[in-house]
């Protein structure tokens, strides 16, 4: 489960509302974190893995399903980079409109903690994994 950032709400609000329009994002990214958000936070405030390796990951539109019953979810495996030294505890996630420091946080969410060093496989979500709502 996710939650929508103070960004993302207001977007989505104003759009809705006739006020503007949101833009969809160009590309998506997930962010592993160390320590997690609130709803204020921003690409630049994120504490993210810092392992050898870590990068934010790419989800592609195709990557996901189509919203149903107000739940999206991801239709294909999110497999991060191997590490190959260092470790991190990983206990987030974030969904942001950036493929480094920057960006709007879009959600956010925990995960069971979780220690990646190199004697882990890489990080993966499985397909249907992920679930974001607006409720």
């Amino acid at each position: 489960m996710a939650s929508l950032s103070d960004y993302a709400e207001n977007k989505i609000l104003d759009h809705v509302n006739g006020k503007t329009s949101f833009t969809m994002p160009a590309a998506v990214y997930m962010a592993l974190l160390t320590v997690l958000p609130t709803d204020a936070s921003t690409g630049a405030t994120l504490t993210e893995a810092t392992y050898t390796g870590y990068a934010r990951k790419a989800i592609a539109a195709a990557d996901w399903n189509a919203a149903a019953s107000g739940i999206a979810t991801n239709a294909n495996a999110i497999t991060f980079a191997a590490c190959t030294g260092g470790s991190s505890t990983i206990i987030g996630f974030a969904i942001v409109d950036s493929a480094s420091g920057a960006g709007n946080v879009l959600y956010w969410g925990t995960i069971t903690s979780k220690v990646i060093d190199t004697s882990n496989t890489p990080p993966s979500v499985a397909a249907g994994g992920l679930s974001i709502s607006l409720d």
